[in-house]
This record gives structure tokens, sequence and C-alpha cells, in this order.
């Protein structure tokens, strides 16, 4: 991976962590619920976008790099992965 596109996803999961902690001090607070839930909303739109970022690298270089091997035994983990991934994901 990329040193600027690593810099970057670790500069986006900081926000996020920022964001998380920003929502205990809401809850501490007892801010107005509603506040709550919109930036639960935004967090997880922005952990949305930081694991489509990751899961692009990852078939860019990971699975790319598998297909390259020509490795037959590569190249099925790495679409297992992907399946497991997709699977969770539905659950």
């Amino acid at each position: 991976m990329c040193g600027d596109r690593k810099r970057a996803k670790i500069v986006r999961l900081n926000r996020i962590a920022g964001q998380v902690q920003g929502l205990a001090r809401m809850v501490s607070d007892d801010r107005y619920c509603i506040d709550i839930l919109h930036q639960i909303q935004a967090v997880k739109a922005a952990l949305g976008r930081a694991e489509s970022e990751i899961l692009r690298d990852h078939a860019a270089h990971c699975v790319a790099d598998a297909i390259k091997s020509g490795d037959a035994s590569e190249q099925q983990q790495k679409l297992d992965e992907l399946v497991e991934l997709f699977d969770r994901a539905r659950r």
C-alpha cells in the first residue's frame, strides 16, 4: 500500500475515533437523543467509507497479487476471504 494512501486511512480512522469519543461525551453530557443518533449515523457512514476504501485496496493489491502469482491455493484463499467477508456483512 502506498504511503500516502496508508496515511490517509490512518487520518480517516483517527477522525472516526474522535467522533466516537465525542459520542461518549454527548451521552455523558445528557445531550438530546436525536443529536446523538445523528452523530451515530455519521460515524457509521464514515466507517462505511473507510471499509470501502480498504476493500478496494485489498482487491487492487492482495487479490491482484494472488491472481498474478498463478498460485491456485493463494487465489482460492483470497476468494474465500472475500466470500466470508460478504457473508458476515449480510448477517
